[in-house]
C-alpha cells in the first residue's frame, strides 16, 4: 500500500513541469545563458560593453560580461575579425531621430498652371 502511494507520489511529482510550475533554479540558468549568449553576440558585432548593456536593459549585467569576455578571448585566440553591426549605435540613432524631429516637413508647392 505504502509503496503504490509512493509510486503515484513520484509520478505526480514528476509531471510538476507539465503543468507550469516554475522551477526557480531553471530560470536563473536560462537568464545567465541567454546573457552570455547576447555579451558574445555584442563583442562578435563589434560593440563595446556598455552599448550591449543599453540594448539590452534587462539582461544580466554579469552574464553579459562574462559571454562578452568569453568571446574576447576566444577571437583573440582563434585571430577572428568581428562583424560589423547593422543598426547604428544608440548614440548615432538618438541624434538621427533628433534631427528627424527638428526638420519641419517642407509642404508641397502647387504645381503652376502654364498660360498657353
Amino acid at each position: 500500500m505504502r509503496s503504490a502511494l509512493a509510486a503515484t507520489l513520484l509520478v505526480l511529482l514528476a509531471g510538476c513541469e507539465m503543468l507550469g510550475i516554475p522551477d526557480p533554479a531553471k530560470e536563473a540558468a536560462a537568464k545567465e545563458a541567454e546573457g552570455k549568449a547576447i555579451g558574445s553576440a555584442c563583442r562578435h558585432a563589434l560593440r563595446a560593453i556598455e552599448d550591449c548593456y543599453t540594448l539590452n536593459p534587462k539582461a544580466l549585467k554579469a552574464a553579459v560580461y562574462q559571454g562578452w569576455r568569453e568571446m574576447d578571448e576566444y577571437m583573440r585566440e582563434n585571430k577572428l575579425e568581428g562583424v560589423a553591426p547593422a543598426l547604428p549605435r544608440p548614440e548615432a540613432r538618438k541624434k538621427k531621430d533628433e534631427e528627424d524631429e527638428a526638420e519641419p516637413a517642407m509642404p508641397a508647392k502647387p504645381a503652376k498652371k502654364s498660360s498657353a
